[in-house]
């Protein structure tokens, strides 16, 4: 019988800092964790923490290791990754070494800039990416053209993209500039979070993004942050960040897809 304090291995390998909790499944997947010596392969292993040798290629992990939350300002350039196997900057190149083991919260195309989320703390970043818990982001896009009331009221009430219609949103016009030709500024709400979404909405309705800047995540913003810049989030934000991450308003039965 599994003891009390016995906890899932992958979601000690994430609370550790190892990596995510699906990066952790495949590490055991792939014969890579060693629990007292033998190596585990089943998902759904148990152990404990505090008691028990834990490795990963062959190095035992730390779990008394302090998690670490950081807002960074993602520029546009970057991939959203810990490595690129094509040799394109990451948004890890931004934190230099001294930062240790830490990975992204969801992703930011590559052609997108803003606010961006790294965490050790893997349960955290699972609750935030996992769409049961409808976590708001909020991005501001420059469109091509000026869209109309029934273009805007689309985007509100979901459009087909990738064979799903997307989730209610919320959409507040701004100003439409002249200058090097007709665009227009959309701040855009979602509690979803798809491939490259808000591009591909502003396609369904005939005016592709230009430049897209995400601006919030859940309770978390800051218009101070420049691009490349990046700083700890303080203890009220880690909190405030948690409690939006465990709230749901998404009906039992309703899908969607992962971030």
């Amino acid at each position: 019988m599994a003891s009390a304090s016995e906890v899932r291995l992958q979601k000690i390998l994430s609370s550790a800092g190892v990596a995510s909790r699906r990066a952790s499944e495949q590490l055991i997947l792939e014969g890579r964790v060693t629990v007292n010596g033998s190596v585990v392969r089943e998902l759904g292993s148990k152990a404990d923490p505090a008691a028990d040798d834990i490795r990963v290629d062959g190095r035992r992990i730390r779990t008394d290791v302090a998690q670490r939350y950081l807002a960074l300002y993602k520029p546009r350039g970057y991939v959203t990754t810990r490595k690129d196997p094509e040799g394109r900057p990451t948004v890890i190149d931004l934190l230099g070494r001294d930062v240790g083991y830490i990975y992204p919260v969801g992703r930011l195309d590559y052609d997108s800039e803003g606010l961006l989320l790294l965490t050790t703390d893997g349960a955290l970043a699972e609750q935030l990416t996992h769409p049961r818990h409808e976590v708001e982001r909020v991005y501001e896009a420059m469109v091509a053209g000026a869209p109309d009331d029934v273009a805007l009221e689309k985007l509100r009430r979901g459009v087909f993209i990738d064979g799903r219609r997307t989730a209610p949103a919320e959409v507040r016009r701004g100003a439409t500039v002249k200058s090097g030709g007709l665009t227009t500024k959309l701040t855009l709400s979602l509690r979803e979070g798809r491939n490259r979404q808000v591009r591909k909405m502003c396609d369904a309705i005939g005016h592709p993004v230009g430049r897209l800047k995400r601006v919030a995540i859940g309770p978390i913003r800051d218009s101070r942050l420049k691009p490349g810049q990046w700083r700890e989030l303080t203890r009220e934000e880690v909190a405030k960040l948690k409690a939006a991450a465990t709230a749901s308003s998404r009906p039992p039965g309703r899908k969607s897809e992962r971030r």
